[in-house]
This record gives structure tokens, C-alpha cells and sequence, in this order.
């Protein structure tokens, strides 16, 4: 899959796109994707997706953006798993939120991705104070094409409602809506070393936003094997104002300095909470380890 970044210049070919944020990638995202997918196919074109760097929400309101489902390194990862030929990252920034949804459509989608067939959803909104609509986007010299929302066991998809699954703890819910178990990645960077005093190392990774779950989880991670996970703030022993994914592998005792660890949540064990001292978190922590080798010996 090629990825650009930034300014685009004019395009060599033509494509078959679909545009938003696709945070999580879930089954309703997949849905458009595959229908790009099978329509490039058709008509012999390149498949696209233009998605934003940062989310919109965070440009214009950071401390009331909703919690990210996907890093964009995940996201785009997700992509090419798809089969998506080509994704562009617009930077969302003051420029680009004052972009005219007439010159949105000249110059991004005519100039500098070659649309020949777009997809869209009905309420898609675009350009300076989103004027911009599904009735601009007719008659631009492209074809386009809607789809309604997707359903799954009865319920609209989004990532609003992946979020509110795992806010709820409900991973199994976050899952089927998602159509793959969620993860979060990131590089491990040195910590306090706590948890390796108390008998149980970790592997740190410093998140940049505040993620969808807070807790102690059950987790694994690829390439490294299953372990207990907290992601939270720490309010006993040096608490951080953004939440951290702390990690505790069973079975792996090596230096994780550097490494990009992927890490999959699959059930949630209990809420964070604050203890009076070391000795009853680290009884703490034994309990959750505990639970976590009982999960994955019922589980196989």
C-alpha cells in the first residue's frame, strides 16, 4: 500500500476513493472499503482513501475530542490489510480547516487525487464550516455514490459506539462491533522500574491521548505471548496526568527497551484504584496475575 503525507501534486492516475477519519477501522468502515476495493477492481482503477492527521475534533477542540480507537500508524495497518492500494494523510491543521469546499473538491479531489468514482455517506460534510455537502459533491465530473449506515446484530456501527463498548469494560461488544479485538501499540520506553521491585516488570508505552479503556485486562501480545495489563494513571506510586499501558508478560524476561509491542485486550478484571502503599498493590498485582493465567487456562 503507498501512503503520502501532506501537499499532494497532481495525480498520474485515476482513482476510486472514499474520505473520513475511519478511527478503529471497525465493520462499518471495512464496509466502505471493501466497496472501493471492488469497484477500483471494476472499473480498473487505483483504490483510495483519504483520511486526516489529526482528527478533526482534535484540531478544533482537544480537550473535548472523543478518545482514539487507533494510532495512525494502526489505522493505516488496518488499511493495507484490507487491500486498499493507497491512502493520503491530510494534515488537518488551520489551513485546511479553512479550505473552501469548492476548492476541496478542485484542487484535493479533481487535482490532486484523480477521483473518477467517490463514496461517501449521505450526512459527509467538508470544507471551511462544512458548508460542503453531498449535493456539492454532484456533478464534479466524478461519479458518486452513498451507503447507508451498517448494521451488525442490530446495532448502527460506529466508532462512538466502539467507544462506549470499552468504556463499559465490554470487550467482547468492542470486538464483534470493531470485527477484530482491540489493540493498542506503541514503542516501550523506560520507566520507574516499580513493577520490577515488586516482582513483576513491565513493559512501558507512553500513550499520547487518553485511550477508550481504563483498567487491569487480560492481554496478549504478538510475538512476545499473554500476560496482565493496566491502563491507567497510577494513583499510588508516581501518577501520570495521561494514562499509561503498563505491561507484565508470563512468560517473557527479556529488555523490551525499543520494542513496538502490540498488545490485545481480552477481558477486563477490575477498575484502577489507589492503595495504601506498596505491600497492597503488590498484593494487588499478584491477584490480577493470578486471574489472568486462570483466564487463559479455561480459554486454551
Amino acid at each position: 500500500m503507498v501512503v503520502t503525507h501532506g501537499s499532494l501534486q497532481r495525480a498520474r492516475g485515476r482513482c476510486a476513493l472514499t474520505i473520513g477519519n475511519f478511527d478503529g477501522v471497525h465493520r462499518g468502515h471495512r464496509a466502505l472499503i471493501d466497496r472501493v476495493i471492488a469497484k477500483a477492481r471494476e472499473a480498473k482503477l487505483t483504490s483510495c482513501v483519504l483520511t486526516f492527521e489529526p482528527h478533526p475534533r482534535e484540531f478544533f477542540a482537544a480537550d473535548a475530542a472523543p478518545a482514539r480507537l487507533t494510532r495512525l500508524r494502526d489505522k493505516l495497518e488496518l488499511m493495507a490489510l484490507a487491500g486498499v492500494e493507497r491512502v493520503h494523510v491530510a494534515r488537518f491543521d488551520a489551513k485546511f480547516a479553512a479550505m473552501p469546499a469548492e476548492r476541496f473538491v478542485a484542487d484535493v479531489l479533481v487535482r490532486g487525487l484523480a477521483v473518477q468514482w467517490l463514496l461517501v455517506g449521505r450526512d459527509f460534510r467538508f470544507g471551511a464550516r462544512r458548508a460542503g455537502s453531498f449535493a456539492t459533491l454532484q456533478d464534479q465530473g466524478f461519479a458518486l455514490e452513498t451507503m447507508p449506515d451498517v448494521q451488525f446484530d442490530g446495532k448502527r456501527v460506529s466508532s462512538s459506539a466502539v467507544r462506549a463498548a470499552l468504556a463499559a469494560g465490554d470487550l467482547a461488544e468492542g470486538e464483534r462491533l470493531l470485527g477484530h479485538p482491540y489493540t493498542i501499540s506503541g514503542r516501550v520506553a523506560h520507566g520507574a522500574k516499580l513493577g520490577k521491585n515488586l516482582g513483576f516488570p513491565t513493559a512501558n508505552i507512553v500513550l499520547r491521548r487518553p485511550p477508550p479503556i481504563a483498567g487491569i485486562f487480560v492481554v496478549e501480545v504478538d510475538n512476545f505471548g499473554r500476560g496482565v495489563a493496566s491502563v491507567g494513571r497510577r494513583p499510588t506510586v508516581n501518577p501520570v496526568a495521561i494514562p499509561l499501558l503498563e505491561v507484565h508478560l508470563f512468560d517473557h524476561h527479556g529488555d523490551f527497551y525499543g520494542e513496538h509491542l502490540r498488545v490485545r485486550f481480552l477481558q477486563k478484571l477490575r477498575d484502577e484504584e489507589k492503595y495504601d502503599g506498596l505491600p497492597a498493590l503488590q498484593a494487588a498485582i499478584a491477584r490480577d496475575a493470578r486471574q489472568a493465567k486462570e483466564y487463559f487456562l479455561k480459554h486454551g
